[in-house]
């Protein structure tokens, strides 16, 4: 029997499905964990099978304890998942953030995670009611920054940030109504 999380929403793009955290996504979520690809989210080279297993459940378990949580985004042409990314808000994050991550090589480049944050941010926007989004990006990623910039966040010098990371950019995403015109 594969446990799932229930009640959780599915969501569709032209290329995606996002989908609630699945124990056979960690055969793609492992490698990446523990790549030097990511560096800027707590793994890296330096990390182990325990720790990319931790992190996953932490990913699951965000969805119980909050009642959303990060998607992860499966290509619909092959099944495949590719990443994960959405509505994240740890006990100690200032405000809720969208966030992403792009697992494998081969699927980056292809504008997924735009794809898949534009809908994540309408879904958070609207069925999560929320009237404000940021992103934590360190500035050393030249990737999250271009996305953050595509997505139309600009940098919010004046917002806090998370404790733990004091180097971050906060970078604010538009307002719902600022989208929808």
């Amino acid at each position: 029997m594969t446990a799932r999380l229930t009640d959780t929403p599915v969501l569709e793009t032209e290329r995606l499905i996002l989908r609630a955290p699945l124990a056979s996504d960690f055969e793609v979520f492992a490698p990446f964990v523990m790549s030097d690809r990511a560096r800027y989210i707590g793994g890296g080279a330096d990390k182990d099978i325990g720790h990319a297993w931790r992190v996953l459940a932490i990913i699951t378990g965000h969805w119980h304890l909050r009642g959303f949580g990060s998607f992860v985004a499966e290509e619909k042409a092959s099944g495949q998942p590719i990443g994960s990314m959405g509505p994240w808000f740890p006990g100690d994050w200032p405000e809720r953030e969208l966030g992403w991550t792009i697992w494998t090589e081969a699927a980056e480049g292809k504008g997924y995670a735009f794809e898949a944050v534009t809908a994540l941010r309408r879904h958070a926007y609207g069925a999560l009611g929320w009237s404000t989004a940021v992103s934590y990006i360190d500035p050393a990623n030249a990737r999250s920054r271009a996305l953050a910039e595509r997505l139309g966040c600009r940098i919010d010098p004046e917002a806090a940030k998370p404790v733990r990371d004091n180097e971050i950019d906060v970078w604010r995403h538009p307002a719902p109504e600022e989208i929808a015109a």
